[in-house]
Order: structure tokens, then sequence, then C-alpha cells
């Protein structure tokens, strides 16, 4: 028979799991493709020119990266190779983005595709335009992927594995496939997920998006404790409040209470108002944020992002962070009003 106060945590729990589900999984976007379109103009600068000595080579790097930058390389770049039909697809894409109208982007976007099918930004900006359901989006990002490793090849997956993001041409598909596995982690289906993240760790060990901080989600709420405790080894240096509050919970799901303790005090010195979100002290704001500071209330609401439904999906965990409070919540209709 539960005891009352395991019911209240289990109540609790499902209030945070609702909260968890109405609070967005997807972050603001920090892949600007604005610099990667200057990058790749500087590039396509590059195709076909001699240089005599080093000298040279730096002093026409120089030319396009000073005053005027996006002017510079422009010019170059008119003086540059023929693009590819690969190319052509792409800077439609760029066009898209901006576009004045929805209907003027997607009509590039259209394009874009026509121009190369297997064009994954495409197929991702057409995904946010057509899709209407969870579903939808998963098979649009299904396809996207699949696009991608058709583009890139499997020898270029052999070749490049461990430096991709640093590669231009790589960004589409990791970007289609954090997208991807951010979308089945939303929909609980987190073993799905954790092969997606895993998989982009190991393509991309510096991990340029993040990817890390939902694998972790995604394993704890999983109960794969043996993952977690693998990736925070692995990412030891990571300072952020989502490794600081995921770490405390998984000491908690080890069975090591002295080591959760630890790790709490830690938590709490990064970033108290994670705590205040998770015990139902403070109600979620009804904004994203756009930007945060380490220790900040906004970076708290990230964490929420990539945390809370595995703070939910281990209620217990939720009743001991009660009991290091040192109060019990007086109902948890009062917790689910909060949300």
């Amino acid at each position: 028979m539960k005891s009352k106060k395991s019911s209240e945590a289990q109540k609790a729990a499902t209030a945070l799991k609702r909260a968890a589900r109405k609070q967005p999984r997807c972050s603001p976007d920090p892949f600007s493709t604005s610099p990667e379109q200057t990058l790749r103009d500087v590039e396509r600068a590059l195709q076909g020119r001699q240089f005599e000595n080093i000298d040279e080579a730096n002093a026409f790097l120089q030319a396009l990266t000073g005053p005027g930058l996006r002017a510079s390389v422009l010019e170059a770049v008119l003086d540059a190779v023929p693009r590819t039909v690969k190319e052509q697809a792409q800077e439609l894409v760029y066009d898209a983005m901006d576009a004045r109208t929805d209907k003027q982007a997607h009509k590039l976007l259209r394009q874009a595709l026509a121009l190369d099918p297997d064009c994954v930004d495409a197929l991702l900006g057409l995904a946010e335009f057509d899709c209407r359901t969870p579903e939808e989006l998963i098979a649009a990002f299904e396809k996207a992927v699949a696009a991608g490793e058709r583009s890139l090849g499997t020898e270029f997956f052999a070749e490049n594995k461990g430096d991709f993001w640093g590669l231009l041409e790589t960004r589409p598909y990791m970007r289609a496939r954090f997208d991807l596995a951010h979308t089945l982690m939303s929909r609980g289906r987190n073993e799905e997920a954790i092969g997606h993240f895993e998989a982009m760790l190991e393509l991309n060990p510096n991990d340029n998006q993040g990817a890390r901080d939902f694998l972790l989600g995604c394993y704890l709420s999983a109960g794969r404790v043996n993952g977690a405790t693998r990736l925070l080894k692995r990412y030891m240096n990571d300072i952020s409040a989502v490794f600081a509050w995921g770490r405390t919970l998984e000491r908690f799901l080890a069975g090591d209470l002295p080591g959760a303790k630890r790790a709490l005090r830690e938590a709490r010195r990064g970033n108290r108002f994670v705590e205040e979100y998770l015990t139902f002290q403070r109600p979620l704001p009804k904004k994203d944020p756009e930007t945060y500071m380490l220790g900040s209330d906004e970076e708290a609401i990230i964490v929420l992002e990539v945390l809370s439904g595995a703070w939910a999906d281990n209620p217990l965990a939720i009743q001991w962070l009660w009991e290091q409070l040192g109060f019990r919540p007086t109902s948890a209709t009062k917790q689910q009003r909060l949300f």
C-alpha cells in the first residue's frame, strides 16, 4: 500500500510532466546560417585560385575579411568557378531565409528542392511549413537525415568521423539529425533519440550543438544510469547547470545519496532557480528566454527544457529534493495551479 508521502510525490510528478509537455522543447536556434553563408562564399572565392606563396594567399584572405566583409566576398565570388547545382540550391535556401513573406520563402524552398532533391536545408524548411503533426514532422526530419547521408556518402562519413560540424557541408545534415532527435525526445521516444544523439557525438565530439545536454536528459528519463554516468565523465569539465542538476539526479538514481547531496550543493551554487521550479515554488514563464547567463533564471528554464521530463519520470527523486529543502507541498492541486 502506498504511503501518503509517496502518493503526493506521484501527483507532483504528474504535474511536472504536464509542465514539461507545455514547455516548448525547441531551443532558440543557435545555428544561424548567415555566417555559414559567408564562409561558403569564402571557400568558393578560393576555389581555382593559384597563389605563388603563403603570403599572397594570406593577403587575399585579409582583403576578404576586412571592412565590408560581405561585399568583398561577393565581389570575389563573382570571379570564382561556376556554382554547382547543389550550391545553387543552397543559395535559394539562403534567399528563402531572407524572404519577406512565408509564401515567397516556401516558393524558394520548393525551387531549391527541384534543383537538388537532397538539399537538406530545403527539406528542413519545408517541414516547418508543411507538417501539421509531430508524426509528420518526425517523418520529414527522417527524410532530411536520409538525404544528407546520401549527399555526403558513406566514404565521407568514414573519413571525417570526429571532425563533423567543422566541415561546412556537414552542417545541414547535423541540423537535421538534431531536429529529429529533439522531436523524438519531445514525444517520449527516448531510446530512438538516444541513438541519434550518441551518433552525433561520435561524429562531432566537440558537440557544438549541445547534443550532450539532451542525451543526458534522455538517459535519465529512460533509466539508463550507466549511460548518464559515462556521459558525465566524458564531459567532466562541463560547468553548465544542465550537467550540475543532471549529475544530482544521476547520483540519486545510482543509489549514492551522499554523492547526490554533494552534487545538489554544487548544483545550487551553480543555479538556485532550478530547484524552485522543480519543487513548484516558482511558476513557469509564459515566454522562452532568447538569451541567458550562467546562474540566471533564464538558464534555469533551459535546464527545465532538457531535464524536467527526467525528474518527472522519477517522483522519488522529487520527493527527496523536497526533503532536502525541509518541507512538503501543501497539496497537489496547489502545485498544478502553478502551471
